[in-house]
């Protein structure tokens, strides 16, 4: 008795180009879905230059602080400092006065 084989190839015939079909539908897909995943996320360069402009501003806005707070330390010495000499020459000035007064 022989097997049939018409029916048999032409379902393995019909198999194949199935396969072929799923396997394109499922390459495509995977193409978009990369695709969109790289459209979505930044780019290195983007990354680097942004990462690179936040260092930036962070490191102007701590030197105008420290040049601020700098100015205003030295302000604040030379203010003391004008103080402190005024102090003493009226201190000097008091002991020079008392020195005359005791020797006449």
């Amino acid at each position: 008795m022989k097997a049939r084989t018409g029916r048999h190839t032409k379902d393995k015939a019909l198999l194949i180009s199935m396969a072929e079909s799923i396997g394109s539908t499922l390459g495509s897909i995977a193409a978009k879905a990369d695709a969109t995943q790289k459209a979505l996320s930044p780019s290195h360069i983007a990354e680097t230059i942004q990462r690179e402009g936040k260092n930036l501003v962070r490191k102007s806005k701590s030197k105008s602080v420290a040049r601020r707070t700098s100015n205003k330390a030295a302000a604040n010495l030379r203010t003391r400092k004008v103080a402190k000499a005024a102090r003493r020459g009226g201190t000097r000035s008091r002991a020079a006065a008392r020195r005359a007064k005791a020797k006449r």
